[in-house]
């Protein structure tokens, strides 16, 4: 089975040290932990990276289109949720599909997500569950292709 890219956006590096009545204490690392040990219990591959930089998020969308070990991407857009259209675009043209994650819904504090109607799908609201929930989703959609 393809390898499942996972991407962090702007401010996920700040998980656990402020906002944390949003979205808890856990910080990047243990989300890596936990997704790297939901990814294991699967018996899927990930390969997880971090950008506050939106050109460097859209190089690493390229360069796994690129890439035929990858065969889908899950992104957790943070701070490029809204008002991104280069990263839409890239996210509407790679050639795998691409999962939106959130912890925490932001509908309910009044983000609708631009990333959302780019990609395949998405999963928010349902804290860390939420990647498990994204990784079994794309585990399915991997082997139905």
């Amino acid at each position: 089975m393809a390898k499942i890219l996972v991407i962090h956006g702007a401010g996920m590096d700040m998980r656990g040290k402020v906002q944390v009545e949003v979205f808890g204490k856990m910080t990047l690392p243990e989300y890596d932990a936990a997704i790297r040990g939901f990814a294991r219990d699967l018996g899927v591959e990930v390969e997880i990276f971090h950008s506050n930089i939106e050109g460097e998020v859209i190089n690493r969308l390229y360069a796994a289109h690129d890439d035929s070990t990858i065969g889908g991407c899950l992104i957790n857009p943070a701070g490029f949720t809204r008002g991104y259209p280069a990263l839409n675009a890239a996210i509407a043209g790679v050639r795998f599909p691409v999962i939106e994650v959130h912890i925490s819904n932001p509908a309910k504090r009044g983000l609708i997500s631009d990333v959302l109607a780019a990609g395949r799908g998405g999963v928010s609201g349902f804290g860390l569950a939420g990647y498990e929930l994204a990784l079994r989703g794309m585990k399915g959609l991997l082997a139905a292709s």
